[in-house]
C-alpha cells in the first residue's frame, strides 16, 4: 500500500512529515513511511534497469556510480525521517507509561477484589494496593521528567539507542523488590501490636530473603559489567555497534541485526519465570520478603553467567582475507590495473544493524592513499554490493601503480587489516 502511494505521488497539501505529532497523516511516522516507500520504488526500478538517464546508460561504471549516488541521497532522506520518527516516538513514551501504570493498578485492584470474596479484605491487600500506587506514581513522575529521552525507558536504553536486556532485567528486579519492601512498610504502619510489628521486621531478615537479595545483586552487577564490557570492546574495535533509530521491544530478545539470540532469550525467559514465582510467594506471604528457593536462585545465576559469556563471545573485528581482480564474462585474465574492479573477500564488512542503504553507503575502501566509497548495486529486494563477505570497488586512476595496501572501513568506523596488492599501468 505504501509503495502504491509512493508511485502515485503525495496527496494534495501533504508536507514532508516534519511535525512531531506522529498520529496525523502528516506526522513524523507518516513522513518516514512515505520516504521508505519512495526509496523501495526507486531501488526496484534501478534494479530492473529503469530510470537511467541516456548520458550514463552507455557506460556500466558510470551508470553504477550514478545509481549509487541516487540511492545514497534517497537513503539519507529515509534515515533523516527515521530519526525524526524515533524522536517523536520517544517523546510519547511517558503517555503510554501513564496508561500502562494505570491499567496495572486497576488490574491489581480487580484481582484483589475477586480474591477477597469470601476471605474478606485484609491489611495486606490495602498495603499491596498502596505500594502499587506509590511505585506507579514514581514511574509516571520519572517518565514525565525524562519525557524527551524516552520517559521510563531512559535508564534501560543503551548507548546504541536500543533496549538493553541486562538493564531491563535488573530494573524489573529492582522494581519488584522495592514493591515488596513497600508492602511490608504499609503493613508495619498499620500493625497494632508489638508482636505483629516484630514479626514484620523479622520478615526483612537476610535469612528470609537471601535468595532474592543474591539474585538482585547479581543482575544489577551484570547490568553494570555488560555496559563496561561492550564499551571496551567497541573502543578496542573488537565489536561493531551502529545506532538504531529508536528502541524496540524486540531488542530484548535479538541482536542488533534483529536475529534472535540464545543468550538474551534464555536470560529474559528465566528471569520472567523467577519473578513470577517471587510474586506468587509475596502474595501468599506478604509479611516477609519473597523467600526465593536457592535452587531457583542458582538457575537465575547460571542464566546470568550465560548471558555475560554471550556478550564476551559476540562480535569480532572485520578482516580482509583476499583481494582479486573482478572479471566479467568474456574478459581476459590479467593483472589489476587502474580502472579495473577489485573484489575484496573477507568477513564482518557489514556490522549487525547496518543493512540499511544509508549505512551501507558509508562503507569506504582505502586503496593506497585514495578513499573509494563502495557503490550500492541494487537487486530485487536488496543489494548485491556490498555484502558482509564480499564487496566490489573500482580502482581509481588516482592510485599510483605499484604495490599498494587495501583496507576496508565499515559503517561502524572499524578498520580491517591491510592487504597488499600490485597495481600495474
Amino acid at each position: 500500500m505504501a509503495v502504491q502511494e509512493a508511485r502515485q505521488g503525495p496527496e494534495p497539501g501533504a508536507h514532508d512529515g516534519g511535525c512531531a505529532c506522529g498520529d496525523c497523516p502528516h506526522g513524523a511516522r507518516e513522513g518516514h513511511r512515505r520516504a521508505v516507500a519512495a526509496f523501495l520504488v526507486k531501488r526496484d526500478e534501478f534494479a530492473a534497469g529503469q530510470g537511467l538517464p541516456a548520458a550514463v546508460a552507455h557506460s556500466a561504471s558510470a551508470s553504477r556510480q550514478w545509481v549509487s549516488e541516487e540511492l545514497t541521497q534517497s537513503a539519507e532522506l529515509v534515515a533523516e525521517r527515521g530519526r525524526a520518527e524515533g524522536e517523536s516516538w520517544l517523546s510519547r513514551v511517558w503517555q503510554r507509561t501513564a496508561c500502562t501504570v494505570g491499567a496495572a493498578v486497576v488490574t491489581l485492584l480487580l484481582v484483589q477484589s475477586l480474591t477477597a470474596i469470601g476471605a474478606g479484605w485484609t491489611t495486606a491487600r490495602t498495603a499491596g494496593l498502596l505500594a502499587a500506587l506509590l511505585v506507579g506514581g514514581a514511574l509516571t513522575a520519572a517518565s514525565w521528567l525524562h519525557r524527551a529521552r524516552g520517559g521510563a525507558l531512559a535508564p534501560v536504553i543503551g548507548e546504541d539507542n536500543r533496549l538493553s536486556t541486562s538493564r531491563v532485567v535488573a530494573a524489573a528486579w529492582v522494581l519488584f523488590v522495592a514493591y515488596a519492601v513497600l508492602v511490608l512498610v504499609g503493613r508495619l504502619a498499620a500493625a497494632s501490636g508489638p508482636a505483629e510489628r516484630d514479626a514484620l521486621i523479622s520478615g526483612l531478615d537476610l535469612v528470609r530473603g537471601a535468595g532474592a537479595v543474591t539474585v538482585l545483586a547479581v543482575v544489577c552487577a551484570i547490568a553494570v559489567l555488560v555496559r563496561r564490557v561492550v564499551g571496551l570492546r567497541v573502543l578496542g574495535q573488537r565489536l561493531q555497534k551502529v545506532r538504531a533509530h529508536r528502541p524496540r521491544a524486540a531488542d530484548l530478545l535479538t541482536d542488533d541485526a534483529g536475529r534472535g539470540t540464545f543468550a538474551d532469550i534464555q536470560y529474559v525467559a528465566i528471569s520472567v519465570v523467577a519473578l513470577a514465582f517471587a510474586a506468587v510467594r509475596l502474595a501468599r506471604r506478604p509479611d516477609q520478603l519473597p523467600d526465593l528457593p536457592w535452587g531457583l536462585a542458582v538457575v537465575v545465576l547460571v542464566s546470568a553467567a550465560t548471558y555475560l559469556a554471550g556478550k564476551y563471545a559476540e562480535g569480532g573485528r572485520p578482516v580482509v582475507l583476499s583481494v582479486v581482480r573482478s572479471r566479467e564474462a568474456g574478459d581476459l585474465d590479467g593483472p589489476i590495473r587502474t580502472g579495473d574492479d577489485i573484489e575484496i573477500r573477507g568477513a564482518g564488512f557489514v556490522p549487525p544493524g547496518a543493512q540499511t542503504a544509508d549505512r551501507l553507503s558509508r562503507m569506504v575502501v582505502r586503496i593506497g592513499a585514495v578513499h573509494v566509497h563502495v557503490p550500492l548495486v541494487p537487486v530485487a529486494g536488496g543489494f548485491s554490493n556490498p555484502t558482509d563477505a564480499v564487496l566490489t570497488v573500482p580502482v581509481p586512476a588516482e592510485v599510483e601503480p605499484g604495490r599498494v595496501e587495501v583496507q576496508v572501513i565499515t559503517a561502524a568506523g572499524v578498520e580491517t587489516n591491510r592487504y597488499a596488492i600490485d597495481v600495474t599501468d
